[in-house]
């Protein structure tokens, strides 16, 4: 039984499909990945698997405690607010707990200082341990390493394979990183308004759909990732 699930769904927002017709699973201790275009409904999925959106047709299935990150802090991060309270929102947790996940997301010396004076990547840290201390059996993320530097993208999918190694959680990410996000993951959804293609990271890369959205010269590092196990599938047609 998957984790979580869509299936034939559709979004309308506006008067208008955003997402037409979308089936994916996330499965217990995967890493999965969703790319696409800008526009092509990514963020849409991912609030409308955590229900935060309703469905115009099709079913979300949640058979999993989900932990989330998202894409933007809601609050105003002049506010003064510790990274320790944050961590207490909305959940009261005790200083151990707190302690303990910063420590395993990797910084561990964080806790007092005010959520404005820190860097994007320690914010990006502080709210992968807020999603962590609901004890998540799977995690979805909006673009996590938006605004970060090359290297502290790397770090911080480094730092999701490991979650999910010493946790078990799986993880759904939206990205707009092809080349390391991909390398880094299972099995990549691309998604443009509806499922063109999913496979594992090498099969994505040379699929049509895939070149057709993002050109010949996406493969990078993707070339030198195998699976013994690739399969795709595609929907067969262009979305308009």
């Amino acid at each position: 039984m998957s984790l979580l699930s869509a299936e034939h769904v559709t979004v309308r927002l506006g008067g208008a499909d955003v997402l037409s017709d979308v089936s994916i699973a996330l499965n217990a201790g995967e890493i999965v990945t969703i790319v696409g275009p800008n526009g092509s409904g990514k963020s849409t999925l991912l609030r409308t698997l955590l229900g935060i959106l309703p469905v115009s047709s099709g079913r979300v299935t949640r058979n999993a405690r989900i932990g989330y990150v998202p894409q933007k802090l809601a609050l105003e991060r002049t506010l003064p607010l510790s990274v320790r309270r944050f961590l207490s929102l909305p959940i009261r947790h005790s200083r151990a707990e707190a302690d303990a996940a910063l420590a395993r997301v990797g910084v561990p010396d964080i806790a007092d200082r005010q959520l404005a004076d820190l860097s994007g990547g320690q914010l990006q840290r502080a709210m992968l341990a807020r999603a962590l201390l609901a004890k998540p059996q799977a995690i979805l993320l909006d673009e996590p390493t938006q605004g970060l530097d090359q290297p502290g993208e790397a770090a911080f999918y480094r730092l999701l394979e490991e979650v999910r190694r010493d946790t078990g959680a799986a993880v759904l990410m939206v990205s707009h990183d092809l080349h390391v996000v991909m390398s880094a993951s299972d099995r990549v959804i691309c998604l443009n308004g509806h499922v063109c293609c999913e496979g594992t990271p090498r099969v994505v890369s040379n699929a049509p759909e895939y070149r057709a959205l993002f050109g010949l010269g996406t493969q990078g590092a993707l070339a030198l990732y195998q699976h013994d196990h690739d399969h795709t599938h595609d929907c067969g047609h262009d979305h308009a």
